[in-house]
């Protein structure tokens, strides 16, 4: 970067073809909004057959690509704003110097020196003190050296020169050193010579987030940034006060913290989560491929050997150990792979099968991997339900733990007698790996409970309704520990609780779960082995569960069986949960040995 090249730069330029990549990025965003929310729900309803089911695949993956133009003109967005803000900054430095040099009457050559006329008092022999050209140091022990040097010249014109030239040294660097950062990260963000939006495509997407991310700190950095371990309503406050422009940089440049912010909008959480997964799966698909080319299938089955020839046994064939090795190892390589894939068909099933539209309220890959999906938009639901999974839930194994909330919100909008729910799968902790080496530890449950808590306030926070809410938390195995931990240790942000096949839940009994007398249910279905798990465990040493007498919850009529049926299809199990979510508790129906008595549940009313 030449002093010509920097004097005529226009950083405003950048900054006006930023904003023409934003509303590129927002027309792209609002054409796989009307595709993957109204064109492609309206022709899953209305058509059937091998057609339209094709038409509805080429459409959704058109919303699809519209979406990667979405991603990437946001980010080139964001990238041009970075930059423009570098340069400006250069600029301001470089025009400072230059009115300084102008007003002292020094001339600035094309090199960047500055020259000065004689001046200053007259010497000894009678003479004015010559004039001279100084040239720019940036280097802090030769600026430092030089400036010395200026300062014992008899001509003062010498200290204004130096100064001024270093100035416009330090302007050219960082505008060189703005210039070789961005020019390559823009220049990769440039999509391949064909129509297709591949698995590399968005892993490389997540690449460039990384890289524009990574290079664009200082932009960053100087917009305000949110509130440090604040709470959802300082979140909410945070994004409230940002300019649209600053949202929109946020979101493409740290989709990551704008998508896991309790207390936004759950449109703004879905858009920013929607990208980390995109990018997340793609490259998750690269590795997943490229194991399977390190890793060759071995033969499943071989020929059995005769014990007492040693030759195979032509015919016979036995399974293969290194085959079996080989599949587990691969089905570890893809669970998180497995995970995305669901969430996607989530997506993508959204207004078909009676689901309505899905919302990505949290995800990230780390660990066992964390999710939260929303079934209907929870800002404007008048009920809100949020499961919790147990025991081994994690992202490779999410698929059932979104089919449970599904399950669950079809139920409860029949019963809600037109008002709208919205129920939500939260694996937002790290859940414990198998019933009998993890879940007898407590911590995982108080780990996850501070996190629990906030995203409960959060929905208060970000619900945009005339009234608050009916909110309604339903933990499932160890989840129900975990909602028992968030009441012991905070305030839980609910208005019922339900418990089915709990283990325990950390407090001795439902008046401290921070709902109202009678609004803690209870389901413990026969042949579930867990609850006993709770009650005699450690040695005979266990806890109260929530089905025990002493503990005082509603014990709500379980017609299914085993440790995973409470939210089988048409149960009374299911429907009981239902009607709680949708506010129908009169309706619920309780088992005949339910230790609280109906005036009671009346008088707590």
């Amino acid at each position: 970067m030449d002093l010509a090249t920097l004097k005529a730069l226009k950083p405003r330029e950048y900054a006006d073809a930023a904003d023409g990549y934003r509303r590129t990025s927002e027309m792209a965003n609002a054409a796989r909004d009307r595709i993957a929310s109204r064109t492609v729900v309206t022709m899953r309803n209305a058509l059937e057959g091998k057609a339209a089911t094709a038409a509805v695949g080429q459409l959704t993956e058109l919303a699809r690509n519209f979406h990667y133009i979405q991603t990437e003109c946001g980010l080139i967005g964001s990238a041009l704003d970075a930059f423009a803000y570098e340069m400006e900054a250069a600029k301001r430095t470089l025009d400072a110097a230059l009115a300084d040099a102008r007003a002292a009457g020094l001339t600035v050559r094309a090199d960047g020196s500055v020259s000065y006329p004689p001046g200053g008092e007259k010497g000894k022999d009678g003479k004015v003190p010559d004039g001279g050209t100084a040239t720019g140091l940036t280097d802090d022990t030769a600026s430092a050296v030089g400036r010395q040097a200026a300062n014992l010249d008899p001509n003062p014109k010498a200290r204004v020169a130096q100064d001024c030239t270093d100035r416009i040294a330090t302007a050219l660097r960082q505008a060189t050193e703005a210039d070789t950062k961005w020019a390559p990260k823009l220049r990769a963000l440039k999509a391949d010579d064909d129509l297709t939006v591949s698995d590399r495509d968005w892993a490389d997407t997540a690449a460039d987030t990384r890289g524009v991310r990574a290079a664009g700190r200082e932009y960053l950095d100087s917009l305000p940034q949110p509130p440090e371990k604040g709470g959802p309503r300082a979140n909410a406050e945070w994004w409230k006060g940002l300019t649209p422009d600053e949202q929109a940089a946020w979101t493409a440049m740290r989709p990551n913290t704008v998508g896991n912010l309790d207390g936004l909008p759950a449109t703004v959480r879905d858009e920013a989560n929607r990208t980390v997964l995109a990018g997340a799966r793609g490259s998750a698909q690269v590795e997943y491929d490229t194991w399977l080319r390190q890793h060759p299938e071995p033969p499943r089955y071989t020929d059995k050997i005769n014990p007492r020839t040693g030759a195979p046994m032509r015919g016979v064939k036995v399974s293969n150990t290194a085959w079996e090795t080989w599949e587990r190892d691969r089905k570890e390589a893809r669970a998180p792979l497995d995970g995305m894939e669901a969430i996607q068909r989530r997506f993508d099933a959204s207004g078909a099968e009676r689901k309505p539209e899905a919302y990505l309220l949290g995800f990230s890959t780390k660990g066992d991997g964390r999710a939260i999906i929303a079934n209907g938009n929870p800002d404007t639901a008048d009920h809100q339900a949020v499961y919790v999974p147990g025991t081994s839930a994690g992202l490779g194994k999410i698929e059932g733990d979104i089919e449970r909330a599904v399950k669950v919100w079809n139920t409860a909008d029949d019963a809600a007698e037109g008002e709208s729910v919205s129920t939500i799968t939260w694996l937002g902790y790290d859940a414990p790996d198998a019933v009998d080496t993890d879940s007898p530890f407590e911590h995982y449950a108080y780990d996850g409970a501070p996190a629990f808590n906030r995203f409960l306030d959060g929905l208060e926070t970000a619900h945009t309704g005339d009234t608050a809410p009916h909110r309604t938390v339903i933990g499932h195995s160890y989840g129900s520990t975990l909602i028992g931990a968030a009441a012991e240790t905070g305030r839980l942000n609910a208005d019922d609780v339900i418990f089915a096949g709990s283990p325990g839940v950390k407090v001795s009994h439902a008046d401290e779960m921070d709902v109202p007398k009678g609004h803690v249910w209870n389901e413990e279905a026969p042949g579930d082995p867990v609850p006993d798990i709770g009650r005699f465990g450690h040695g005979g040493d266990g806890f109260i569960v929530p089905s025990d007498p002493d503990f005082g919850a509603q014990q709500m009529t379980t017609d299914t069986h085993g440790h995973s049926g409470y939210w089988d299809e048409d149960s009374r199990s299911l429907l009981n949960q239902a009607l709680v979510v949708a506010g129908q508790e009169d309706n619920v129906r309780l088992e005949s040995h339910n230790p609280l008595t109906s005036d009671e549940v009346m008088r707590s009313k």
